[in-house]
């Protein structure tokens, strides 16, 4: 594949934006940490589009997946609900009758479309390979254009099913290529479709598995990557497997986000050869993160920074007519996507939606009411090798501390300000206990206001 520099794009569009409503779209991938990004110090890889659309657009620095666990995180994503009330573990189904996001936006008068990963039918790996599952129609969340899979862990061997947008049934086959790719494709030719109706807003979705393990992608992009090379993080400790497996691991990994990057660049720049760039909020984030070796462990579910905290841009639009950009220190969680991409849009969320609206960091006309804090949890633990084999609950707030609890014990208590590489744990010294008191009665109010139950410790 041949590599280019730049991404070229068309001149600035010479119109300004109608008055109709803007379209909004979502780019995201799977296991995406936020540390690794251009924009965010990584000095492991080059993520230009990426850097730019955090440049002109909002970067929540402090933006959280409050499950890092796919099936939750995407249950919440798509309805603005905690775990808890939604999808509580893997493999569990969104539930029936349970609207989405998609719904709110057609009843807005918007089209909707969805591309790439689901993982919301429910189905189990043990019964088959997730991949030649079918989603039946009403189970694809209320979408006018759906076109994906249940799961997928290979990357290169993605097959895709689903519907048309006027309702016609697609059967399953096999994209060519690299699914990352592959599916950019797609996403195109459905961008382009929208151009040809340029009166109707649109939301659009595309869900990629990569960077998800495992950690491969075309060549062209893993030879720009040698696992000697590659500089781990602080709280990677100097244990020769730990070492060996995460910078084996990190290799591939970086090239997935490399590949995707670029692919980011192919759809801004598709925006400005169709005129849509104007009239289009782009929203990059992805699900959870990856801990690759840092306190020793590895992929999901632990609640330490390199699992929970993930890339969120608000970019796209036209930041020249008004609009807001720079890094914000918000704690924007998973439940806040949905209701967020709303407001882009200027649609309310609907009642049934526990998260908040942060579109007033991006739009100078909306105003925003942020918690000073975000709830995390893992529901129910996946039994999955290096994975946290325990529920937790916990808190991280704006002003710099974590607190993770087991049931009836604290767990971790850090002072990220000081300490952004959490080995310094104060969960048990007896000098921080009125700051542990402070975080569980945060904690305790959270659970409180979302309807969770947990065994707190006695204090």
């Amino acid at each position: 594949m041949k590599l280019p520099s730049e991404i070229p794009t068309s001149p600035m569009p010479s119109s300004s934006a109608n008055a109709r409503r803007p379209n909004v779209i979502w780019v995201f991938g799977d296991q995406h940490r936020a540390q690794a990004l251009g924009c965010a110090g990584d000095p492991n890889l080059h993520t230009p589009n990426i850097d730019r659309l955090s440049a002109e657009g909002v970067h929540f620095t402090r933006a959280v997946a409050g499950t890092p666990l796919c099936c939750p995180c995407r249950g919440s994503l798509l309805t603005g609900r905690y775990p808890h009330n939604c999808v509580p573990g893997h493999e569990y189904p969104l539930p029936d009758g349970q609207p989405t996001l998609a719904q709110a936006f057609r009843e807005a008068g918007y089209h909707t479309g969805y591309f790439g990963k689901w993982h919301l039918d429910g189905f189990k790996e043990k019964e088959g390979r997730a991949a030649f599952h079918t989603v039946p129609p009403d189970r694809r969340g209320g979408f006018d254009a759906w076109l994906g899979y249940e799961n997928n862990n290979s990357q290169w061997d993605c097959h895709v099913h689903g519907h048309d947008a006027s309702g016609q049934e697609i059967e399953r086959y096999r994209l060519p290529g690299y699914e990352t790719d592959a599916l950019t494709d797609v996403f195109l030719a459905h961008l382009k479709e929208c151009a040809q109706a340029p009166e109707q807003p649109f939301f659009a979705a595309l869900s990629l598995q990569p960077p998800h393990n495992p950690y491969v992608a075309p060549e062209a992009w893993m030879a720009r990557h040698t696992p000697a090379l590659v500089q781990l993080r602080p709280n990677v400790p100097a244990v020769p497997r730990v070492v060996e497996r995460a910078r084996r691991d990190l290799a591939g990994y970086y090239a997935m986000i490399e590949n995707l990057d670029w692919n980011l660049g192919r759809i801004r720049a598709a925006l400005w050869e169709s005129g849509q760039w104007e009239q289009t909020h782009i929203v990059f984030f992805s699900d959870h993160g990856d801990m690759h070796g840092s306190q020793g462990q590895f992929l999901k579910t632990s609640p330490w920074e390199e699992s929970i905290r993930v890339p969120f841009i608000l970019g796209g639009g036209v930041p020249f007519y008004g609009l807001k950009s720079g890094q914000c220190d918000a704690p924007l969680n998973h439940v806040d996507v949905a209701p967020t991409t709303l407001g882009l849009c200027g649609i309310e969320a609907p009642a049934w939606m526990q998260g908040t609206d942060y579109s007033g960091y991006r739009l100078p006309t909306r105003q925003v009411q942020a918690p000073d804090s975000a709830f995390l949890q893992l529901v129910i633990p996946t039994g999955h090798g290096d994975s946290t084999d325990r529920p937790w609950r916990g808190v991280v707030t704006r002003d710099g501390w974590k607190y993770i609890v087991l049931e009836g014990q604290p767990w971790l208590l850090f002072n990220l300000n000081e300490d952004p590489y959490e080995q310094v744990n104060l969960a048990h010294n007896s000098r921080f206990k009125a700051e542990r008191r402070r975080l569980q009665d945060r904690l305790n109010l959270w659970m409180h206001d979302t309807g969770d139950s947990f065994a707190l410790a006695e204090l």
